[in-house]
């Protein structure tokens, strides 16, 4: 559009232009003229990039969200709000307005998850709910959760995140391999998952020692590291159950990085929302097979944000 003078449109119509573009180009608009600072700065161009439903969403805050422009509340939504009792955070992708969910571990179905002498309750300072999961010893890992997909942006790609980290004293979580996945109709999103990569592998026949790893680079993949899986000693390889010999072929895992706010996180899977979606997505971390006990998981929820390309 060179040539054209903005001087001469009103300012309502330059702020209904900069509303059909992205949050992050409207804050680069600000920086070129008064005009275009004072249009993309209006609560007609922030209330655009707002979810439909927040106001709703608002009303379902357990702090009352306090704001003087449209533009004030979407970066305030930025930082994430605990909504529906503490149980789940809302927040909003900064670049692109995306809703960002996380349902914390009380909202999660976490099998024996009840049963103090398999879990506890603790309330780590750095998490944002008031209660993460502690696991103290269990055979049996079973961690799901729900999200009904009308709740998140349509046409949106979604992954979702075990947000966890380990205690000094865990074990029994680097073998054998956990099962992630994410089903949404039928779409199903699953692979392998290795929650202690750097951890002595242990398994239900005793130590083996440590992980022998493949020598050939890491490769990336999906936004987290991807590793090979190690080589089991044949004698373990043929006592182990069918699905540890698998693990051994050449389909890669994935393992936790860090998030920045002193937690990790490991993908599950994703899936796409396609608009006026209906239905809920299942998301798991399981490891049922094995048999071998595990302890040190410490759990602060699901996250299901956008997938970055």
């Amino acid at each position: 559009m060179d040539g054209v003078d903005f001087g001469i449109l009103p300012e309502g119509c330059i702020s209904h232009v900069v509303s059909l573009t992205t949050p992050r180009d409207a804050c680069r608009s600000s920086q070129v003229s008064s005009m275009l600072r004072a249009a993309s700065e209006s609560d007609l161009v922030w209330e655009r990039f707002l979810p439909s439903d927040y106001r709703e969403v608002l009303s379902r805050a357990v702090d009352h969200v306090e704001f003087s422009s449209k533009k004030e509340l979407y970066f305030r939504l930025c930082r994430p709000i605990l909504i529906d009792g503490g149980k789940k955070s809302f927040a909003l992708d900064r670049s692109t307005g995306k809703k960002i969910y996380m349902l914390s571990a009380k909202e999660l179905c976490i099998i024996w998850g009840d049963t103090p002498q398999y879990w506890n309750w603790i309330s780590p300072p750095e998490s944002r709910f008031p209660q993460a999961a502690e696991l103290i010893s269990v055979c049996w890992l079973e961690i799901r959760g729900k999200i009904d997909v009308k709740t998140l942006s349509p046409k949106t790609t979604y992954a979702a995140y075990l947000v966890m980290k380990l205690t000094d004293e865990a074990f029994g979580l680097s073998s054998p391999l956990q099962d992630a996945c994410v089903k949404f109709r039928d779409h199903v999103s699953s692979h392998k998952v290795h929650i202690q990569p750097d951890a002595p592998r242990r398994s239900r026949f005793g130590f083996r020692g440590p992980i022998i790893i493949r020598h050939r680079p890491l490769r990336r993949g999906q936004g987290q590291l991807m590793l090979p899986p190690p080589t089991l000693p044949e004698e373990e390889a043929q006592a182990a159950p069918e699905e540890a010999r698998e693990a051994t072929g050449e389909d890669a895992w994935r393992v936790p990085c860090g998030r920045g706010d002193g937690w990790r996180e490991v993908e599950l899977g994703e899936f796409y929302v396609e608009e006026g979606a209906e239905g809920e997505v299942e998301m798991s971390l399981t490891e049922v097979k094995g048999g071998n006990w595990k302890k040190g998981l410490i759990v602060q929820g699901i996250e299901v944000r956008p997938k970055e390309k």
